[in-house]
């Protein structure tokens, strides 16, 4: 019989075993995006933007033609981290510009969390790519999208099927903080959670507001 021991399982994240790669939210990528509202696409980039640079993730940014064609990435994302400049790219692969490949090799790690537009090409490519190459890869379906939800989905399915991990925004911040105990990242936590954590978010307010509430203790 297993042994129960109070340790987190190896697949879950935290903020220090993976590198996060934000692709192409842009305004002409997400013109043509319908299988997630535009706003609530924008919310989740926001947020999860948020919990990486609260956790310390090293974060790639990377946008294809943004001054040729497809503008300049998400504000929601740009404004969370000033002073990192997106890799512009060519290639519809993030994976297969080179510039990517050196910064993914100088941070070191070997779990790749990645989100960006359209899924079924922007994502897939590099998470199949990545894979291949012996990288663990989540991909943080609610902050992606394509031009239809079929797209999105089967796209998804594809990724799942070669072994990448399908995750959530706010399952990715809930995921780093794991414990309420953490007073270190308590009170960053709660306040992107009731910024773009949705109806989860209003709750927080709620239960603090009536009731001083608190899920530390």
């Amino acid at each position: 019989m297993p042994i129960a021991k109070a340790q987190p399982g190896k697949t879950l994240l935290n903020g220090a075993d993976h590198t996060l790669i934000m692709i192409d939210h842009q305004s002409q990528m997400s013109f043509a995006t319908k299988s997630i509202d535009a706003t609530v696409l924008r919310n989740n980039a926001a947020l999860v933007s948020k919990a990486a640079a609260e956790f310390k993730v090293p974060t790639i940014l990377t946008t294809v033609a943004a001054e040729s064609f497809s503008g300049p990435i998400y504000d929601e994302i740009q404004s969370v981290f000033p002073d990192v400049k997106p890799i512009d790219r060519t290639s519809m692969n993030t994976w297969e510009d080179q510039r990517i490949a050196d910064r993914v090799n100088e941070i070191g790690k070997g779990r790749i969390v990645m989100a960006g537009l359209w899924t079924s090409v922007c994502i897939v490519g590099p998470a199949l790519s990545a894979l291949d190459q012996g990288f663990e890869v989540y991909v943080i379906t609610d902050a992606s999208g394509d031009i239809t939800e079929e797209a999105h989905e089967r796209a998804v399915q594809r990724m799942v099927q070669a072994g990448a991990r399908p995750i959530t925004s706010l399952q990715y911040l809930l995921e780093l903080q794991r414990d309420w105990a953490r007073v270190e990242t308590y009170d960053q936590t709660v306040k992107t959670a009731v910024a773009n954590g949705g109806a989860y978010g209003l709750g927080i307010v709620y239960a603090k507001s009536m009731f001083n509430a608190s899920e530390g203790h």
